[in-house]
């Protein structure tokens, strides 16, 4: 039986092997990674201003690397295809992904349309009022889908896979921040793939 350390390597090696092939992908993992470290610390000074940073600069880098550049075919260095992957996928597949990011681009625009969401919060008379409003959505939607997802796994594995998994999108900006920062020098020199993958294969 796997420890709490041993099965947050699996997951991170699992995630690392089948969503992050590119390294244009992998270059934008690194801004992402570097962004959420900031917002990380700008969560304890001004709490909206960094979901907006998190959601605006991280989350958006982040996610358009798996959407438009990570290869999605059939995955000839693990032996699987992008069914498959999806399928397994312990936290947020593509699939999760696009409901998630739709609540996102929606947020603002029912606080626009709707500044006191039907009588729950006192409405926003300025523009900056408007964004403070937007960044405390984003940042309930950041912890409301991370506490759902870890409940979730409670059900379908156990409640050690649900907090390994917390753990490690907690964790993931340093780790990404670590494992990426070579990615943005080899994209520069015409890397478009990670040849590293073919050489791990038998991790």
């Amino acid at each position: 039986m796997k420890t709490f350390g041993e099965e947050l390597a699996q997951q991170r090696w699992d995630d690392h092997r089948y969503y992050h092939h590119s390294r244009i992908n992998q270059s934008l993992h690194f801004i992402s990674a570097l962004s959420f470290i900031a917002a990380y610390g700008l969560l304890f000074i001004d709490p909206a201003s960094a979901a907006l940073l998190a959601w605006g600069v991280s989350m958006s880098t982040r996610q358009a690397g798996h959407f438009f550049f990570e290869p999605l075919g059939y995955d000839q260095v693990n032996q699987a295809s992008q069914e498959h992957k999806e399928e397994i996928k312990v936290g947020y597949n593509l699939r999760r992904k696009v409901v998630l990011m739709s609540i996102w681009v929606t947020a603002p625009l029912a606080l626009w349309l709707a500044p006191s969401l039907g009588g729950l919060i006192a409405p926003a008379t300025t523009f900056s009022a408007y964004l403070h409003d937007v960044g405390i959505a984003w940042l309930a939607l950041g912890v409301g889908g991370l506490l759902f997802r870890t409940v979730h796994l409670f059900f379908l594995f156990n409640v050690r896979t649900g907090l390994v998994w917390a753990t490690k999108i907690i964790t993931d900006p340093f780790n990404d921040a670590m494992i990426y920062r070579h990615a943005p020098a080899a994209l520069l020199r015409g890397e478009l793939i990670d040849p590293r993958h073919a050489q791990d294969g038998q991790h």
